[in-house]
Protein backbone atom coordinates (compact mmCIF):
# COMPACT_ATOMS: atom_id res chain seq x y z
CA UNK A 1 0.00 0.00 0.00
CA UNK A 2 2.53 2.67 0.72
CA UNK A 3 5.43 1.00 -0.64
CA UNK A 4 7.32 1.75 -4.16
CA UNK A 5 8.06 -1.27 -5.15
CA UNK A 6 7.65 -2.07 -8.72
CA UNK A 7 5.47 -5.52 -9.68
CA UNK A 8 8.76 -7.46 -10.76
CA UNK A 9 10.90 -7.25 -7.28
CA UNK A 10 10.65 -9.92 -4.93
CA UNK A 11 10.10 -9.08 -1.37
CA UNK A 12 12.87 -10.53 0.68
CA UNK A 13 14.58 -10.41 4.45
CA UNK A 14 15.50 -6.67 4.57
CA UNK A 15 19.24 -6.13 4.30
CA UNK A 16 20.54 -4.63 8.28
CA UNK A 17 24.19 -3.02 7.99
CA UNK A 18 25.89 -2.15 11.07
CA UNK A 19 26.10 1.29 12.09
CA UNK A 20 29.28 3.13 11.31
CA UNK A 21 31.35 3.45 14.02
CA UNK A 22 33.19 6.34 15.26
CA UNK A 23 36.38 6.37 16.80
CA UNK A 24 36.03 7.08 20.67
CA UNK A 25 38.83 9.93 21.54
CA UNK A 26 41.66 8.17 22.85
CA UNK A 27 42.17 8.87 26.84
CA UNK A 28 45.37 10.20 28.05
CA UNK A 29 46.80 7.53 30.20
CA UNK A 30 48.07 10.58 32.72
CA UNK A 31 44.08 11.45 32.93
CA UNK A 32 43.39 7.50 33.74
CA UNK A 33 44.67 7.25 37.02
CA UNK A 34 43.55 9.25 40.19
CA UNK A 35 44.44 11.96 41.02
CA UNK A 36 46.94 11.04 44.02
CA UNK A 37 45.61 12.52 47.50
CA UNK A 38 48.43 13.08 50.25
CA UNK A 39 48.35 10.45 52.94
CA UNK A 40 47.99 11.84 56.66
CA UNK A 41 48.93 11.57 59.91
CA UNK A 42 46.36 13.94 61.74
CA UNK A 43 46.85 15.49 65.36
CA UNK A 44 45.85 12.93 67.26
CA UNK A 45 48.30 10.39 65.41
CA UNK A 46 52.03 9.15 67.22
CA UNK A 47 54.40 6.89 64.74
CA UNK A 48 57.29 5.70 66.44
CA UNK A 49 59.10 3.82 63.15
CA UNK A 50 60.21 4.88 59.31
CA UNK A 51 57.93 6.11 56.63
CA UNK A 52 59.23 5.62 53.44
CA UNK A 53 56.69 5.95 49.96
CA UNK A 54 56.81 7.93 46.74
CA UNK A 55 53.62 9.74 47.04
CA UNK A 56 52.97 13.03 49.22
CA UNK A 57 52.46 12.80 53.33
CA UNK A 58 50.86 15.52 55.59
CA UNK A 59 52.15 15.14 58.88
CA UNK A 60 49.37 17.05 61.53
CA UNK A 61 50.29 14.58 64.78
CA UNK A 62 54.05 13.00 65.81
CA UNK A 63 56.68 10.94 63.77
CA UNK A 64 59.71 9.98 65.53
CA UNK A 65 61.85 8.01 62.79
CA UNK A 66 63.11 8.88 59.29
CA UNK A 67 60.47 9.82 56.59
CA UNK A 68 61.48 9.13 53.06
CA UNK A 69 58.37 10.48 50.64
CA UNK A 70 58.00 12.48 47.18
CA UNK A 71 56.41 15.66 48.99
CA UNK A 72 55.87 16.12 52.63
CA UNK A 73 54.10 18.69 54.30
CA UNK A 74 54.34 19.40 57.90
CA UNK A 75 51.44 20.71 59.18
CA UNK A 76 51.12 23.85 61.96
CA UNK A 77 50.57 21.16 64.88
CA UNK A 78 53.45 18.66 63.01
CA UNK A 79 56.36 17.44 64.84
CA UNK A 80 58.77 14.83 63.19
CA UNK A 81 62.01 13.89 64.87
CA UNK A 82 64.38 12.26 62.77
CA UNK A 83 65.71 12.68 59.27
CA UNK A 84 63.52 13.89 55.93
CA UNK A 85 63.96 13.16 52.52
CA UNK A 86 61.79 14.27 49.94
CA UNK A 87 61.60 15.89 46.44
CA UNK A 88 59.41 18.96 48.17
CA UNK A 89 59.24 19.79 51.72
CA UNK A 90 56.77 22.38 53.32
CA UNK A 91 57.19 22.85 56.99
CA UNK A 92 54.70 24.84 59.49
CA UNK A 93 55.41 22.97 62.33
CA UNK A 94 58.57 21.64 63.87
CA UNK A 95 61.31 19.38 62.66
CA UNK A 96 64.18 18.35 64.84
CA UNK A 97 66.20 16.40 62.50
CA UNK A 98 68.31 17.25 58.82
CA UNK A 99 66.29 17.64 56.33
CA UNK A 100 66.99 16.95 52.63
CA UNK A 101 65.05 18.20 49.65
CA UNK A 102 65.44 19.88 46.46
CA UNK A 103 62.76 22.42 47.43
CA UNK A 104 62.26 23.62 50.85
CA UNK A 105 60.09 26.09 52.40
CA UNK A 106 60.04 27.06 55.72
CA UNK A 107 56.80 29.07 56.96
CA UNK A 108 56.78 31.98 59.81
CA UNK A 109 55.57 29.25 62.43
CA UNK A 110 58.03 26.30 61.55
CA UNK A 111 61.16 25.31 63.66
CA UNK A 112 63.92 24.03 62.50
CA UNK A 113 66.71 22.37 64.28
CA UNK A 114 69.08 20.72 62.35
CA UNK A 115 70.88 20.56 58.60
CA UNK A 116 68.99 21.57 55.65
CA UNK A 117 70.64 19.89 52.14
CA UNK A 118 68.28 21.91 49.03
CA UNK A 119 68.71 22.89 45.87
CA UNK A 120 65.97 25.83 46.63
CA UNK A 121 65.28 27.49 50.43
CA UNK A 122 62.73 29.86 50.96
CA UNK A 123 62.26 31.29 54.29
CA UNK A 124 59.26 33.78 55.67
CA UNK A 125 59.75 35.85 58.59
CA UNK A 126 59.01 34.19 61.78
CA UNK A 127 60.43 31.21 61.15
CA UNK A 128 63.37 29.54 63.12
CA UNK A 129 66.13 27.69 62.13
CA UNK A 130 69.24 26.30 63.97
CA UNK A 131 71.69 24.54 61.38
CA UNK A 132 73.45 24.53 58.33
CA UNK A 133 71.93 25.33 55.31
CA UNK A 134 73.93 23.17 52.71
CA UNK A 135 72.97 23.55 48.44
CA UNK A 136 73.34 20.63 46.64
CA UNK A 137 76.45 19.87 44.80
CA UNK A 138 75.85 19.03 41.17
CA UNK A 139 78.98 17.14 39.86
CA UNK A 140 80.78 19.10 37.44
CA UNK A 141 80.22 17.75 33.96
CA UNK A 142 83.51 15.79 32.85
CA UNK A 143 84.96 16.66 29.71
CA UNK A 144 85.01 14.42 27.47
CA UNK A 145 88.70 13.09 27.25
CA UNK A 146 91.28 14.16 24.89
CA UNK A 147 93.29 11.47 22.88
CA UNK A 148 96.57 11.99 23.23
CA UNK A 149 98.68 11.45 20.12
CA UNK A 150 101.94 9.58 20.29
CA UNK A 151 104.87 10.71 18.88
CA UNK A 152 105.41 7.61 16.51
CA UNK A 153 108.29 5.77 17.52
CA UNK A 154 111.34 5.01 15.44
CA UNK A 155 112.06 1.55 13.94
CA UNK A 156 114.78 -0.14 16.25
CA UNK A 157 117.81 0.47 14.88
CA UNK A 158 120.41 -2.45 14.32
CA UNK A 159 124.05 -2.53 14.80
CA UNK A 160 126.44 -4.02 12.26
CA UNK A 161 127.89 -7.63 13.74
Amino acid sequence: MFSKQTKGQARGPAKIEPLPTTPIASVDPARKTTPKVASLISADITIEGNITGEGELQVDGIVRGDIRVGRLTVGETGHVEGSVYAEASEVRGRVVGSITSKQVRLYGTSYIDGDITHEQLAMETGAFFQGRSLKFQRPAPQPAPTPILAAPTPPPQTKPA
